[in-house]
């Protein structure tokens, strides 16, 4: 079993430093082609301590808001029910379903987009799926529960996986982000995630100075030596709001900037908090950059 696995995962690599596109992923109903347009993932925080102040404190306000994306034209949403900003105090497993698991039930019936979860745990993850999720989203790229990875390879979901440098800072950050991605694949391919199931974050705020932070967007087009998706989320990030002395609620035009830029350095999906104005500003970038 391992040397099928080993074999599987070299001819993966083999096949990302080859140039070959990036082909097609496939999340409930939905098919991504990917290299075709740009994704916009619409972000639903279901926790009240979210760093950008959009925390949806009930299932209905959670439920109009997927639906006001959907009618802007988002692409997938996220729901997540623990805030990730710096020094958030951590939830245990069962407030983190009782935020995740109603509006996932909810949306499950109600959306034709496919649905994302926000956890790096187990249990969460796991549930959610049962309850109408397609995708998994760890912002700790398999570092603090593994098991994540076999997870999608049971119910063959696509997994994003982050590199996220909070538990180790690291000062030559993109060889880091690229070394930690890797890792994070080999975990997943060894697990039975198939390749195509597979995108990768750099993790912009996690962990990162803001210089680390400004300099994997500006760098972003290295990330493409993966061979997989690339997500990028830096919608009103504190990023923004010191280069722009700017509360979260006034970053609109900093994150604008930030995702045409990454865009145009191979941004395949833009995770966001403004889902109509920044599906213009990706369809106006992939004009410019894919031609279409």
């Amino acid at each position: 079993m391992a040397d099928r696995i080993n074999k599987a995962s070299l001819a993966a690599w083999r096949k990302a430093r080859s140039g070959s596109s990036l082909g097609v992923t496939k999340c409930g109903k939905t098919t991504f082609h990917w290299g075709k347009r740009t994704y916009v993932m619409g972000i639903l925080n279901v926790s009240p301590d979210s760093f950008s102040g959009d925390g949806l404190s009930t299932v209905d306000a959670a439920v109009a808001q997927a639906q006001r994306f959907v009618d802007e034209g988002v692409d997938m949403l996220d729901v997540g029910g623990e805030s990730t900003r710096p020094n958030a105090s951590p939830i245990t497993v069962d407030e983190e379903l009782r935020r995740v698991i109603p509006v996932v039930e909810r949306l499950a019936g109600k959306v034709e987009v496919p649905l994302s979860v926000d956890t790096y745990k187990y249990e969460v993850a796991r549930r959610a799926l049962e309850a109408g999720a397609e995708m998994l989203n760890d912002i700790w790229g398999l570092k603090q529960e593994p098991r994540l990875a076999k997870l999608a390879a049971e119910k063959v979901v696509p997994i994003i996986l982050m590199s996220n440098q909070r538990d180790r800072p690291v000062k030559d950050i993109v060889p880091a982000v690229l070394s930690d991605l890797k890792r994070a694949i080999d975990l997943s391919l060894d697990a039975g995630v198939p390749w195509e199931n597979i995108i990768v974050d750099p993790g912009v705020g996690f962990g990162k100075t803001l210089e680390q932070n400004l300099e994997l967007v500006r760098r972003l087009d290295e990330l493409k030596v993966l061979g997989r998706p690339i997500l990028l989320g830096t919608s009103r990030k504190s990023m923004i709001g010191l280069v722009l002395d700017l509360p979260p609620e006034q970053r609109l035009e900093g994150t604008a900037a930030s995702i045409a830029i990454g865009i145009a350095g191979g941004a395949d999906i833009v995770r966001v908090h403004d889902v109509k104005q920044m599906m213009r500003v990706s369809k106006m970038s992939d004009a410019i950059v894919r031609g279409k």
